[in-house]
């Protein structure tokens, strides 16, 4: 199977070898012996034959001209009377390659002609055949009528043939070219799935690295100041900064173990509103005053992706307030459940120290913000405070449109 598939692919590779290899066999077969039968006479037919096998090597890559060649061929026998000779076999050929290969026009068109050159054809070649000459007209009809029946067949049957293979040849590649378009749909799909991982990835690793850098950078600012007059508040500070840092390296081998398809590491819970208290008491060990505040009842309608995203929300905002406020601004966090959905808020003033440089991003926090709640058909909003300071504000809703 493997080899007829590699020689299926071959003879449609290499067109032209294979109509000249055909042109060469006829040549052989049929008009090489008869051009060495010495028969007197047979100059012309020769020549008639050797002009019809010739555009056969052309049949496929010149279809129409080739048909063109063989056809004005014919029609000069006709007309100066040269005998049939074995190698008009090729103008059933013909008939299949325009079929199978020609414009449509071509195809009708070279199917009329034929069978008007074999009706024309058996009345002027009749004495050679028996159908005419000495013999009475009702009794050279019936065979006339057979064998004009006969050779329209033929030309039926090639022009049928080739049709059927135009048909496959075309469904053939209508498959091809369908196969071609999903793999490229596939891979665009795969295209999208990796860069939305990518991007999913790139969310993650900010918010855990981005947030317990800003936090572990400013306590470790406050330790170095407080280590000579407050040895004890240095010694606590120092203390906030391991475990910050040990709760960042757990979420990135989480992370990591996720990507390297570790299931324990993907069934490990990931924070939730219920953590936001724990993630707001671990920023005010870096001298930020916030107050939480909820409204409403707390309602279950969130998934858990969506309470993921509102503590990703919270912790981008209080990460920005440390980069970009200083860690004596004062931070309002707000939860208001409201009748739509969750909407989150958290509104510094702005009257921190100046930022640390080192501190700053290139803004990509708010971006990521904005694409994980857009994920849930949410909305965020972050500008200025007309009062002094920034507000950003979060609205998730409690189901997804």
């Amino acid at each position: 199977m493997d080899i007829h598939l590699r020689l299926a692919r071959w003879v449609r590779a290499h067109p032209g070898t294979i109509d000249a290899w055909l042109a060469l066999g006829i040549f052989v077969v049929l008009v090489l012996p008869f051009a060495a039968s010495g028969v007197e006479g047979t100059g012309p037919t020769v020549v008639v034959s050797v002009a019809l096998v010739l555009p056969l090597v052309w049949r496929r890559s010149r279809v129409v001209p080739s048909a063109t060649v063989i056809a004005g061929v014919s029609v000069l026998q006709l007309i100066t009377g040269i005998e049939p000779v074995p190698a008009q076999v090729v103008i059933l050929i013909t008939i299949y390659t325009l079929a199978a290969f020609g414009p449509r026009w071509a195809s009708l068109g070279g199917l009329g002609l034929a069978i008007a050159g074999a009706a024309i054809g058996l009345v002027r070649y009749g004495d050679l055949l028996g159908v005419s000459g000495s013999n009475s007209v009702l009794s050279t009809v019936p065979l006339f009528l057979i064998l004009l029946f006969f050779v329209e067949s033929l030309a039926l049957l090639a022009w049928t043939m080739g049709d059927l293979a135009r048909s496959r040849r075309l469904t053939y590649r209508a498959l091809e070219d369908r196969n071609r378009r999903l793999e490229v749909e596939r891979q665009q799909e795969r295209d999208l799935a990796a860069a939305d991982e990518r991007s999913h990835i790139a969310r993650e690793m900010h918010d855990i690295v981005a947030h317990s850098l800003s936090v572990i950078i400013t306590q470790a600012d406050g330790a170095r100041y407080a280590s000579a007059q407050a040895p004890d508040v240095a010694v606590r500070t120092l203390g906030t900064i391991a475990d910050t840092g040990r709760g960042s390296l757990r979420e990135m081998r989480r992370l990591l173990g996720v990507l390297r398809g570790d299931e324990s590491a993907s069934t490990r819970p990931l924070p939730t509103l219920e953590d936001i208290d724990s993630l707001i008491q671990s920023v005010r060990r870096s001298g930020v005053r916030i107050d939480c505040r909820r409204v409403g009842t707390p309602r279950r309608d969130l998934p858990l992706g969506a309470e993921l995203t509102a503590y990703r929300v919270v912790q981008e905002s209080l990460t920005n307030v440390l980069k970009h406020a200083g860690s004596a601004t004062s931070t309002e966090v707000s939860l208001e459940y409201g009748p739509r959905g969750l909407i989150i808020t958290v509104d510094d003033d702005g009257r921190g120290a100046a930022p640390d440089p080192a501190t700053a991003g290139a803004g990509q926090g708010i971006i990521g913000m904005t694409e994980r709640v857009r994920l849930y058909d949410g909305t965020v909003s972050a500008a200025p405070r007309t009062a002094g300071g920034y507000r950003v504000q979060a609205f998730i809703p409690y189901t997804q449109a």
